[in-house]
C-alpha cells in the first residue's frame, strides 16, 4: 500500500505529525495538563476517575473522547474512499482543523477546559484524514502504531525477510515530526501561552493552500 502512494506523501505524513506533537505538547504543558492527540491515557483516567468519584473530571474526559470521535467523523463526511486521489476535500479538512485549533486557543486563553474538546476535535480529524488516504497504515497523532510496526518490520528482518525501506523511512520521519513538533510546541508555550497554537494552525492553514494549488495546476484547462 505505502509504494502505491505519492513521493511527497512523507513530507506530508511528517508535517501532520509535526502539527499533532505541537498540539499534544502545548495541551499537555497548559490547562489541566490535557493529552489530546490520542486517547489511550485519556481512556485510562476516565476509568480511574470514575473509582476515585471523580465526576467531574471524567465528564471533561468524556468531552475530550466525545469530540476526538466527532472530528474523526468530519473526516469521514468530507472524505469518501481509502486511497489517496487528488481532489479529494484534504485541504477542507484542514482548513477546519485550523478553525478547531483557533478555536479551542480562543477558550483556553480563557481558563476554559472547552478549548481541549476542539483540540481533541482537530486531532481526531487529522488522524482520521490520514488514516482515510493512506489505507489505516498511517497515523499521524500518536505513535503507538508506528512503533508497533517498526518492531514488526524489525522482526520480520531478523527472520531475513527483506525491509520494506520506504515504510520504514515513513514512520521514521512520523517520529522525527512529532518529537520535533512537541519540542517546537513547549518552547513556543514557554513564550506565549496558549498563542502558540497559531503556529499549527498556520501550519494547516498553509498545507491545506498547497494541496489546493498542487490540484489546480495538475487539472486540464480548456
Amino acid at each position: 500500500m505505502i509504494s502505491q502512494l505519492p513521493k511527497w506523501v512523507e513530507l506530508g505524513a511528517f508535517i501532520l505529525a509535526l502539527v499533532a506533537g505541537s498540539v499534544n505538547a502545548i495541551g499537555l504543558l497548559g490547562f489541566e495538563h490535557q493529552s489530546v492527540s490520542h486517547l489511550s491515557g485519556t481512556a485510562t483516567l476516565l476509568g480511574t476517575g470514575l473509582i476515585n468519584h471523580s465526576f467531574h473530571t471524567a465528564l471533561h474526559l468524556v468531552g475530550v473522547m466525545v469530540f476526538f470521535v466527532v472530528g474523526a467523523a468530519t473526516a469521514g463526511f468530507l472524505l469518501h474512499g481509502s486511497t489517496l486521489k487528488l481532489g479529494r476535500h484534504y485541504d477542507t479538512a484542514l482548513f477546519i482543523e485550523a478553525g478547531l485549533l483557533l478555536t479551542a486557543l480562543g477558550f483556553l486563553s480563557q481558563n476554559s477546559f472547552y478549548g481541549h474538546f476542539f483540540a481533541s476535535a482537530a486531532c481526531g480529524l487529522q488522524n482520521a484524514l490520514a488514516t482515510t488516504y493512506s489505507g489505516a497504515i498511517i497515523r499521524t497523532t500518536h505513535l503507538t502504531g508506528i512503533f508497533t510496526d517498526l518492531g514488526i518490520m524489525l522482526g520480520s528482518l531478523c527472520k531475513g525477510k527483506p525491509l520494506d525501506a520506504r515504510k520504514a523511512k515513513l514512520f521514521t520521519l512520523i517520529i522525527v515530526g512529532f518529537i520535533v513538533g512537541s519540542s517546537l510546541g513547549a518552547l513556543l508555550f514557554i513564550r506565549l501561552k496558549f498563542t502558540a497554537l497559531l503556529f499549527p494552525a498556520a501550519i494547516c492553514c498553509l498545507l491545506a493552500l498547497t494541496y489546493r494549488i498542487y490540484v489546480r495546476r495538475l487539472q486540464p484547462t480548456d
